[in-house]
């Protein structure tokens, strides 16, 4: 998704943390490549273009990074390897693991209304979810698990950009939340987390589609780790519950900064 949705994050430069959001490849306001082999679209091509974000602004050497969802798993990634600049990290609503984020998923399709699950089983087991009536109910699992307020003008914004060019999204995870059927399928970083060496903030919602289980890793094997569940919130916590997630992210950089 672009970034528009994550421009919450802007309020952070009041109290002196500069913000650099930026689209990646194949989103938003950066290049598109719809025609592109689906197998160009990798992890280490996006980590090349984060490196390449952070010395174009000059921040290389020194900079706390921040991934929400697929960003988080990037954001970890990136970690793995020790940049000498990156201070700390924040890993928002994500996950360690594909796998364990399709376990979680099916926990919460579970919880669903009996006639919601039918829906989507039979359209899955026909291969037509692209069907409305499908749509339809993944939508019901949406307003629990991804956003529980009325959407913002940014966070529409975002959804609106990906609805007309969801290449990379399709290429790298596949048509809808629940579990990864594209390259990122059998994505996992849990036998790596051991070498991130910097303070890190798993941050989530009460209600996050990003469950306990795709996060448990990242607070087993981390060693300077903190974990904060936003209450009443779901997948994009910032936008659900500011006031809270914020007051979080500014107690975390004070201490990572201090």
């Amino acid at each position: 998704m672009a970034h528009d949705y994550l421009e919450p994050l802007h309020g952070l430069a009041d109290d002196g943390w500069p913000v650099v959001l930026y689209d990646q490849f194949g989103c938003g306001r950066s290049t598109h490549r719809p025609d592109a082999p689906a197998d160009s679209w990798t992890v280490d091509l996006f980590l090349e273009e984060l490196d390449a974000v952070l010395d174009h602004v000059g921040v290389s050497s020194d900079y706390h990074l921040f991934g929400h969802s697929w960003g988080g798993m990037l954001a970890a990634e990136h970690a793995v390897r020790r940049p000498a600049g990156l201070r700390s990290l924040i890993l928002s609503n994500s996950l360690a693991s594909s796998e364990l984020w399709a376990r979680g998923a099916a926990r919460l399709r579970a919880g669903l209304p009996d006639e919601v699950e039918e829906v989507l089983d039979r359209h899955e087991a026909a291969g037509t979810v692209s069907d409305a009536e499908y749509v339809a109910a993944t939508d019901v699992y949406y307003a629990r698990h991804f956003c529980r307020v009325p959407h913002s003008d940014f966070l529409q914004a975002s959804f609106a950009q990906q609805a007309a060019d969801s290449t990379v999204y399709q290429a790298m995870w596949g048509p809808n939340e629940f579990a990864a059927v594209g390259s990122l399928k059998d994505w996992s970083v849990v036998d790596r987390l051991g070498e991130i060496n910097v303070a890190t903030l798993v941050i989530s919602g009460e209600f996050d589609e990003a469950t306990s289980e795709c996060r448990q890793p990242f607070l087993d094997s981390i060693a300077d780790v903190r974990e904060v569940v936003v209450a009443n919130a779901s997948h994009v916590a910032m936008i659900e519950e500011p006031d809270a997630y914020f007051s979080a992210l500014r107690a975390f950089l004070s201490d990572a900064d201090g």
